[in-house]
């Protein structure tokens, strides 16, 4: 089969467009046929060697939508012929991975294998940061940073279907407010212009937010502590500066608030059945148009590098997403 592999830590040109075995499985596993994988800022970090991947070389990837192949002797809830969704167990940009069945959901006919394959990373952590670890209520309001990006706008459709009453987002850059105005954003606002916790302070009427989803780290987290309201949630889930905040106990203690952090990854390898009912709810805000995954461009698996090129550049304002022969 095709594979993207990456035999050196770097650049782009280490993309390689080549020949490898179809994987084997074990009796808990699906062997499954893709049809679209997409391209997460995870697959920069890994390519980069920055972000876990294991040794060298490696399939990048995350995420695909296909159909199973084969099932494993052990697996009771998954069929040949089955359109999947999959969370593989050693990269997915190829035309075949494998993954385990806890990790493989069938996804609706409704859905099309390009939604399928962009929905996975953006959604299910949406949908955990928002439920399970920042527990939104009714009515509260909430800061979601990078707003633009493909959790961002994933996570304000979101919030706003959970009830949420005031959606504040930001952006690096003022070209891409439209966008996360257009997910459903009340306000938004450039963290590179001026003081933004004050600003959200001004738009709350000093209510302040009640959640803050952060995956930039740095300086932003040091700031967005300023802007939490008392027994307010700030949840950590990436560091895209590169950089992580530094935080007071004494930020905390009165007012009651929290920071809590948050890993799809851990949680895909130690608790794999937590993501069940996540994805039912997925599905179903998928299926009733609650939610709308917005592709903003496809490529061929062997044009990986081009795609990682664009992500890289943070043009993109939507999922890339790489295509393979079985599309």
């Amino acid at each position: 089969m095709k594979a993207i592999v990456v035999e050196q830590f770097g650049s782009t040109d280490n993309l390689k467009y080549t020949d490898v075995e179809i994987p084997s499985f074990h009796s808990k596993q699906v062997l499954i046929r893709v049809k679209t994988t997409s391209v997460n800022f995870a697959d920069i970090k890994a390519r980069l060697g920055n972000k876990g991947q294991g040794k060298l070389p490696f399939i990048p990837g995350l995420e695909a939508s296909g159909v199973i192949e084969q099932v494993g002797d052990e697996v009771t809830s998954l069929h040949v012929g089955q359109r999947v969704l999959a969370f593989p167990a050693n990269g997915s940009y190829a035309e075949y991975i494998v993954a385990d069945e806890r990790l493989t959901f069938a996804i609706p006919e409704s859905i099309s294998f390009d939604v399928a394959g962009a929905s996975g990373i953006v959604s299910f952590l949406s949908y955990k940061l928002l439920v399970d670890i920042a527990r939104l209520q009714d009515g509260d309001q909430v800061l979601i940073h990078s707003a633009s990006g493909g959790v961002g706008t994933t996570a304000t459709q979101m919030a706003k279907v959970l009830g949420a009453r005031t959606i504040i987002g930001t952006v690096g850059h003022e070209a891409k407010i439209p966008v996360a105005l257009e997910a459903g954003a009340n306000h938004v606002l450039c963290y590179t212009d001026g003081d933004f916790a004050e600003k959200v302070n001004e738009l709350t009427n000093d209510e302040k937010v009640n959640i803050i989803l952060d995956s930039i780290g740095g300086e932003i987290t040091e700031q967005s502590i300023k802007c939490l309201a008392h027994y307010g949630r700030l949840v950590v889930f990436g560091n895209s500066s590169g950089k992580y905040g530094q935080l007071h106990a004494k930020d905390l203690h009165a007012s009651c608030r929290s920071v809590l952090g948050y890993s799809l990854g851990t949680t895909r390898k130690e608790r794999p059945e937590a993501l069940q009912e996540t994805a039912s709810q997925i599905f179903r805000m998928l299926e009733d148009r609650q939610i709308n995954i917005k592709i903003s461009e496809r490529f061929h698996l062997s044009e990986a590098a081009a795609a990682h090129q664009l992500v890289e550049s943070r043009k993109s304002t939507g999922k890339v997403l790489l295509y393979t022969e079985n599309s």
